[in-house]
């Protein structure tokens, strides 16, 4: 049933511009049941102006690993000086991550992509599913365009992983679109992809890209195209 109101809900709001997409979420699935997970990546800040110049009452949260980049603290606090907002901000429960450490050591994930998992489990699967619990859609900022995981995306998903809808509303969007946006709107954005770094995570785990790279060619960069994601966004959410 869920993934079939995905898919009617996908032709009802096909052609949506990214604002007209998260009114309309908002509308459906109510105020109180819908939010919005920020990595502040380029294109989540895109949607964070957008909820802003639309004035679209929608609660905005942020996953905090512990092993971020010290310029994307600080865009979190221009994030939020800029546009007025409270950013939850969420972290992995303190014991798993001691377990973990304890067992694997602090740069597990350079081992073997079951440890890579494991970690990305612990610091980010885990306490977006605690956070997700209550929502019946969470808005993310990603694009078909971003990388071989991700051609299969639609507008609205059924999420399987987290049971919720997925609402995409920059699905269709171009790298070069996001840039404009930014650009245009003057919109805050992190320091680190004036330094090639077009994707940003955990420190350890993101490099700056050369040219003529895949823009995800910095995250994980060890390991295959296709095994590139962290389980917020894999294969396991049903996709079409």
């Amino acid at each position: 049933m869920s993934i079939e109101t995905a898919s009617t809900l996908n032709a009802a709001w096909s052609g949506a511009s990214p604002a007209e997409a998260i009114s309309l979420a908002l509308d459906y699935f109510g105020e109180e049941k819908i939010t919005f997970s920020t990595s502040l990546g380029a294109e989540d800040q895109v949607i964070t102006d957008i909820l802003w110049r639309q004035n679209l009452r929608v609660p905005v949260f942020t996953l905090d690993t512990g092993r971020l980049p010290e310029e994307t603290y600080r865009l979190l606090d221009e994030t939020r000086l800029r546009y007025g907002i409270k950013v939850e901000v969420i972290f992995p429960e303190a014991e798993s991550v001691q377990k973990m450490q304890t067992a694997h050591g602090p740069n597990l994930f350079y081992n073997s992509i079951e440890n890579r998992r494991e970690c990305c489990r612990i610091r980010k699967v885990e306490p977006l599913s605690r956070k997700l619990s209550s929502f019946s859609a969470w808005i993310c900022g990603l694009r078909r365009s971003q990388s071989v995981t991700r051609n299969q995306l639609d507008l609205v998903q059924w999420d399987e992983a987290f049971g919720l809808y997925k609402i995409n509303p920059l699905v269709d969007a171009t790298e070069a679109w996001v840039w404009e946006y930014i650009r245009s709107h003057n919109v805050p954005y992190n320091a680190l992809h004036d330094k090639g770094y077009p994707s940003i995570g955990c420190a350890p785990c993101t490099r700056a890209i050369e040219p003529g790279e895949d823009i995800r060619a910095g995250r994980w960069w060890w390991e295959q195209p296709e095994l590139k994601e962290c389980g917020l966004h894999g294969a396991h959410a049903h996709q079409r």
